[in-house]
C-alpha cells in the first residue's frame, strides 16, 4: 500500500507479511482537512527512506515503539508520542511488532510544532482517543473537523520526566515514560524510587500491576524491542550500546533467549523480506 502526494514523492510502507491499509478522509481539499490511514501488519512495517510527502504528517501507535530516521538520527518513538514531520521533510518510520500504526496527515501545523521541522511530541489521552474515533467508518463529518482541531490542540512538548513528580498511582506508567525515550537509560530500580519518592517495594508493586512483569523484564522486553528497530539500519555492537548493553555478547546473548536467533540473523532476516508493494492511491487531506 502506498501514498502519493501532489509533489510525486511514493510513500511506501513495506513489510514481511501483508499490510493492510484503511483510509479515513474528513474536509479533503480544505486547508482544516484530515487524513488518517490506519496501517496493520502482521510483523513488520517501514515507511521508507526518501518520504517527502506534500502534507505534514504524523505517526502514532497505541500498540508499542516506532522508531524514525530523521536529519540523520534515530529517534524512538513512546505510545504517548508522536513523531512529526513537516511536508518535504525525508524521514523514515519502523514499527517492529504486531501493531497498528496510524499515519494521520494534515495541510496546517498545529501551533505547538510550529517550530519543529521533524521530531516527536506529545499527545494527551483525549486526542489519542479521537485519533481512534476517527479511524472507524461512519463518523460525522463535521463532528471529526471538531475533532481534528482538539487532536491538534492535543500535540505538545514530550512527556515529563519523572524527576519532576511525586510518587503514587501511576508511578510506574511514569518510569516507563521516560524508558521509552531512551531505553538505554542506566537508572535503577532504587534510583527511580528515588526520584519519585517511593519505596522500591511500591514501584516494584506497580510495575507488576500495570504491566504484569517485573521493572527489570519489562525494560529488558522494552530494550530487545527497541532493537529490532535500530538493527534495521545499524550494527550490532551500536544497537547493543544504544539500548544498554555493556557489551554486544550480553546483548546477543539476551536477544538469543527472547527471540530464539541472533540479532544478526535477525537483521539479515529482514533485509531479506523488503519488497515493496505496488499499490499507490491519491488522496490529499
Amino acid at each position: 500500500m502506498s501514498v502519493r502526494g501532489h509533489s510525486g514523492a511514493v510513500a511506501e510502507p513495506i513489510a514481511a507479511d501483508p499490510v493492510s491499509c484503511e483510509e479515513f478522509g474528513y474536509g479533503l481539499g480544505r486547508p482544516d482537512g484530515i487524513l488518517v490511514l490506519r496501517y496493520r501488519a502482521a510483523t513488520r512495517l517501514v515507511f521508507n527512506e526518501g518520504r517527502q510527502d506534500f502534507l505534514h504528517q504524523l505517526y502514532w501507535s497505541p500498540d508499542g515503539l516506532l522508531a524514525a530516521h530523521h536529519d540523520g538520527r534515530i529517534t524512538l518513538v513512546g505510545t504517548d508520542e508522536v513523531f512529526w514531520a513537516q511536508r518535504a521533510v525525508t524521514h523514515e518510520v519502523h514499527a517492529v511488532d504486531r501493531q497498528s500504526v496510524y499515519r494521520i496527515c494534515l495541510r496546517e501545523i498545529p501551533a505547538a510544532l510550529a517550530g519543529l521541522r521533524s521530531g516527536t511530541a506529545g499527545i494527551d489521552t483525549e486526542a489519542a482517543r479521537l485519533v481512534l474515533a476517527l479511524a472507524v467508518p461512519g463518523y460525522d463529518e463535521q463532528d471529526a473537523l471538531a475533532a481534528r482541531g482538539r487532536i491538534m490542540a492535543g500535540l505538545g512538548p514530550r512527556p515529563q520526566q519523572t524527576g519532576r513528580r511525586r510518587g503514587g498511582p501511576g508511578a510506574a506508567a511514569a518510569v516507563a515514560t521516560a524508558l521509552a525515550q531512551d531505553p538505554g537509560d542506566p537508572t535503577s530500580l532504587a534510583e527511580w524510587a528515588d526520584r519519585l519518592h517511593v519505596s522500591v517495594k511500591t514501584l516494584q508493586r506497580d510495575f507488576t500491576r500495570e504491566f504484569g512483569m517485573s521493572y527489570s523484564r519489562w525494560r529488558t522486553r522494552l530494550r530487545l524491542r527497541a532493537s529490532l528497530a535500530l538493527l534495521e539500519t545499524r550494527p550490532v555492537g551500536e544497537v547493543a550500546r544504544r539500548v544498554g548493553y555493556a557489551s554486544p555478547s550480553a546483548f546477543i546473548a539476551a536477544f538469543a533467549q527472547e527471540y530464539g536467533y541472533t540479532p544478526g540473523r535477525a537483521a539479515a532476516m529482514k533485509h531479506h523480506s523488503d519488497s515493496p508493494s505496488e499499490n499507490p492511491s491519491e488522496r490529499s487531506a
